[in-house]
């Protein structure tokens, strides 16, 4: 054993079993303290370590308990000349001489065998955290510039509660490098961490600075802005704001509504599958078809769609009269110049119960021999393209749609789409759905440069160069329903780009999901059939592609199941709900029970991390963010208790800035 080794022994092994050790410490140590060669240290805190020497390695365990005697001892105890035990569980094993941790013990140690404490260099090692910094490089592994330039490769991200002194920090590659999850009670933190985070990322003090990152932050309490005004100032990295408040105007973040897809538009109109998808389908096909440089042809289907209906109506068993209302209610509605009301009421025309012109209507709409009619031959419905098109114009596809439907026979159809129709006219008039029903621009027709925005691209002489690292979406002004429509439209339209990309998986793209909770739920809202399959495909596929998840939610209990055990990290602050208690449990078998009863209890500003960015499970205390992000608690005291008539000091959309308080002491 070395030297140093001998030096700092705490004690002995007086008991190994497969899953436990026991520890009883040297004499002199009457209140867990240890004065070693380097420093006095106190063994005695739960969580912290010790190594055991076992030929060539260390075994490292973790202290889970300690006792003035062992349990089957009796009588009086002398207080200070007692044994001590520590009760340890072994979690790993460090050789002695160099080499990396490795998780799970192969080899354990005899009887007697010396007890250590840690040192921080062996945290280091254990943790594997060193070194912090390493030599940039250019393009292709080649030499950068400058020459000298640096990266990170670990993040300093608290304090550690156990180690005094000690420095937590997080593996980039890992902690980035997969899917992570910021999970805590409201209040505890979780936005001070998340922001605390990037600040020290971004903050780096010397080249390389991390230029190639993308955080698109899905800030739903409209906090996040604060938290980096201090990184946008210094003019290194860029921060993009773009505010959601539900209208169209042109400073103001808006979707297209022909950037949605399919499910998308289900979400949005809460279509049904079995009857009113086919229906909207057909309906977006249709709208596809109503942009002004498609007049012609658009004519052209609705007059055989007119054709179609009528002639089916024609043909069908119903009596004369009711067969002349049918049409001519059809013709009310839709209509063109070549099919209407005009030049079909006098071929309807029932005279004494009997439709006497049926031949000449047929004649007139399918043609003779071939030739003319507005029927067209093999006729197939245009598939949804996403072209641009007015957002009034699906109300006319849906009931053309409709139409077309029942002229096949459907009668009942246009029943069954009832509430999609009348959801459709509810968001024709709803004012916090503008983003969504502004007219096409010539710069917003393609997706291209409302791609670029969103992470944070610009184009220089035709190459596109990242110019905002950040970019927050405030959505604080909008409800849920808008927010889980925008952020599967935001995420969809994010993975499929990534996926399409060559070569892919050299953009990597973080989604700092805020408040998780309220649209990857782990069951359906009320707004939406399933607004949070999109990330469960993210969770599951994005890694190879380079899209990540970053979920911050005070409910793990009411998360996609599917979205958070695919997370590789976690940070988890004070937890008291039974049932969140209970799914942390099962995402992290290897923490021990005495660690997770302890988060009911954590302070603000503390939490337990684990996963693959740390190699094992520890505690600490968060380092302060700076500046903090808006969500601060308020300071009930300071506000409650004041002289009468003090500025409110407050702006309210229904009052003018300087809010006064009334002068009677009675109300202020």
């Amino acid at each position: 054993m070395p030297t140093d080794d001998r030096r700092r022994a705490i004690g002995s092994v007086v008991a190994v079993s497969a899953d436990k050790f026991v520890i009883e410490m040297h004499g002199g140590t009457d209140t867990f303290t240890v004065m070693g060669f380097d420093d006095v240290h106190y063994v005695a805190r739960l969580g912290s370590f010790v190594m055991i020497p076992a030929q060539a390695e260390y075994v490292v365990a973790e202290i889970v308990g300690l006792r003035e005697r062992d349990a089957g001892a009796g009588g009086e105890i002398d207080k200070a000349a007692s044994a001590k035990f520590l009760d340890v569980v072994p979690v790993g094993m460090l050789p002695i001489e160099g080499g990396r941790f490795r998780f799970g013990v192969s080899m354990f140690p005899s009887l007697y065998a010396d007890t250590l404490y840690v040192l921080d260099h062996e945290l280091d090692r254990i943790f594997d955290t060193n070194p912090a910094i390493e030599p940039s490089t250019g393009p292709n592994g080649d030499a950068c510039t400058p020459s000298d330039a640096t990266r990170l490769r670990i993040l300093e991200i608290g304090q550690s509660v156990v180690f005094d002194g000690y420095k937590v920090k997080a593996r980039i590659d890992d902690f980035f490098g997969g899917h992570a999850a910021v999970l805590g009670n409201t209040g505890s933190g979780k936005s001070c961490t998340v922001a605390s985070i990037l600040q020290e990322l971004f903050t780096k003090s010397s080249e390389h600075h991390a230029r190639g990152a993308t955080f698109v932050v899905l800030d739903v309490n409209g906090e996040y802005h604060q938290a980096f005004e201090d990184i946008m100032k210094a003019g290194v990295i860029g921060v993009d704001r773009l505010i959601l408040d539900g209208t169209s105007d042109a400073d103001r973040f808006r979707i297209p509504h022909w950037f949605l897809d399919l499910s998308e538009w289900e979400l949005l109109l809460q279509a049904s599958e079995r009857t009113q998808v086919p229906i909207l389908r057909m309906a977006l096909g249709l709208a596809t078809l109503f942009g002004r440089a498609a007049g012609e042809q658009l004519n052209d289907i609705r007059n055989h769609i007119l054709a179609k209906c009528i002639t089916q109506i024609l043909s069908d068993e119903s009596p004369p009269g009711a067969k002349e209302t049918r049409i001519l209610g059809i013709l009310q509605r839709f209509r063109t110049d070549e099919i209407n009301s005009g030049t079909m009421s006098a071929k309807v025309h029932v005279h004494f119960g009997n439709m006497a012109n049926i031949a000449d209507a047929f004649t007139y709409l399918v043609g003779e021999d071939g030739q003319g009619g507005y029927v067209i031959d093999d006729f197939k419905l245009p598939d949804y393209s996403n072209n641009p098109f007015d957002f009034e114009a699906l109300g006319d596809a849906i009931d053309l749609a409709l139409l077309y439907e029942e002229a096949h026979g459907n009668r009942q159809i246009r029943d069954y789409c009832s509430q999609m129709v009348t959801r459709f006219k509810a968001l024709l008039e709803r004012q916090d759905y503008s983003f969504l029903k502004h007219a096409a621009t010539e710069s917003a027709k393609e997706t291209g440069p409302f791609l670029a925005r969103l992470l944070g691209l610009s184009a220089v002489q035709n190459i596109h160069a990242k110019t905002c690292q950040i970019i927050i979406i405030d959505m604080n002004a909008v409800e849920d329903e808008v927010v889980e429509l925008v952020s599967a439209v935001v995420a969809r339209m994010i993975f499929r780009l990534l996926r399409q990309a060559d070569p892919r998986n050299r953009f990597p793209v973080h989604l700092l999901l805020e408040e998780a909770h309220r649209y990857i739920s782990a069951t359906p809202s009320r707004y939406a059939l399933d607004a949070g399959r999109v990330f469960d495909r993210v969770a599951k596929e994005g890694r190879k592609y380079g899209l990540f998840l970053i979920v911050a939610s005070q409910r793990p209990s009411e998360l996609s199941k599917t979205v958070l055990s695919q997370c590789s990290n976690f940070v988890v602050h004070r937890i008291q709900n039974p049932d969140d208690l209970s799914q942390i449990r099962q995402m992290s078998p290897s923490i021990s029970e005495g660690v997770l009863r302890r988060l009911p209890t954590l302070p603000k500003q503390h939490a337990l991390v684990f996963g693959n960015a740390v190699n094992l499970p520890t505690t600490f205390r968060v380092r302060s963010a700076d500046p903090l992000p808006a969500s601060d608690d308020a300071k009930i005291v300071n506000l409650w208790f004041r002289e009468a008539g003090r500025n409110a000091g407050i702006m309210l959309d229904w009052a003018p800035a300087d809010l006064i308080a009334p002068e009677d002491n009675s109300l202020a």
